[in-house]
């Protein structure tokens, strides 16, 4: 186990306030965040800290020892945190935000050189984005999945509309009158037999397209597996082919004629996204204005 030194900035608040409640508050992060790095660096140094009561956290002769040990040296730390973004003339706010690879660049990135804070932005899979979110390693999250954690909230902003596109030299007209005459069962084996792009790590809207259009599990493997769905996009472009992809993705390659929107399934399959952020935060107006971007793209 790798120590992390924000265990003993947590530590040092609850040792000062006596409580988990007052040192999320403090701290800016969530109480389980708080009470986790507690629990991990108790493991750490293979002993407990506090006597856990209902009114306050009672530190132990151990902790009283570490407390004393630690304190000047985090102080120096904060100290100097302050001095190093002062004497730099860089007091800026640091914001981190979690979304994927295709949202940053098809969204954010135009901004990111005219914003008025400094922002690190992280690539996951979502349930990590939200516990990180839920122990204030993130700021803001933009995500299609809710979660249930008391600390969060989860604001609605826009849709994305999952679609089957394909290349301007594909033919699709044989998919096409097949899918006029509603036999589903022969368009899929005709789709089958075309070439596909898809990506390495999300074949979740290809499997969602296929069961809810024609009731079963796309049984046969894209023929290139490329590292995002802005690669299928350029891959795509101007060639033939079909890909299953959000249309926000495509859509100046869809004006253009360099993709065809071939077909929105006769059920349209629409993900929601969320703004996800903690309840309390300390970045309010931050996170108010990378929200705006993001309503400004979905108009």
């Amino acid at each position: 186990m790798l120590l992390d030194l924000e265990w003993f900035r947590t530590f040092k608040t609850i040792y000062e306030t006596g409580s988990l409640t007052a040192t999320a508050q403090t701290l800016y992060i969530s109480q389980p965040g708080a009470s986790l790095h507690l629990n991990s660096l108790e493991a750490y140094v293979g002993y407990k800290l506090f006597d856990r009561s209902a009114r306050k956290m009672v530190a132990t002769d151990r902790a009283k020892v570490l407390y004393n040990f630690i304190s000047d040296a985090l102080n120096k730390l904060e100290a100097a945190e302050e001095h190093f973004h002062k004497s730099a003339d860089t007091n800026k706010s640091n914001i981190n935000i979690g979304m994927c690879l295709e949202t940053f660049q098809f969204t954010l990135e135009q901004y990111i050189s005219e914003l008025p804070f400094n922002v690190s932005i992280k690539f996951g899979e979502y349930p990590e984005m939200q516990h990180e979110l839920d122990n204030g390693l993130l700021d803001l999250i933009i995500t299609p999945q809710k979660g249930n954690q008391p600390n969060l909230e989860y604001k609605p902003f826009s849709k994305e509309r999952i679609v089957l596109v394909s290349g301007e030299k594909q033919d699709s007209k044989p998919f096409e009158q097949l899918v006029k005459k509603k036999k589903y069962a022969d368009a899929a084996s005709w789709l089958k037999q075309q070439v596909w792009y898809s990506t390495a790590t999300d074949m979740e809207n290809l499997r969602k397209f296929w069961q809810t259009n024609f009731n079963n599990h796309p049984d046969f493997r894209p023929n290139y597996i490329v590292p995002n769905k802005c690669s299928i996009v350029r891959c795509l472009s101007n060639r033939t082919g079909f890909a299953v992809i959000p249309d926000f993705l495509c859509r100046n390659e869809l004006q253009t004629g360099k993709l065809k929107l071939v077909w929105e399934g006769h059920t349209v399959l629409e993900n929601t996204l969320y703004f996800g952020k903690r309840k309390r935060t300390m970045f309010a107006k931050e996170i108010s204005l990378i929200e705006g971007f993001f309503k400004e793209q979905a108009v």
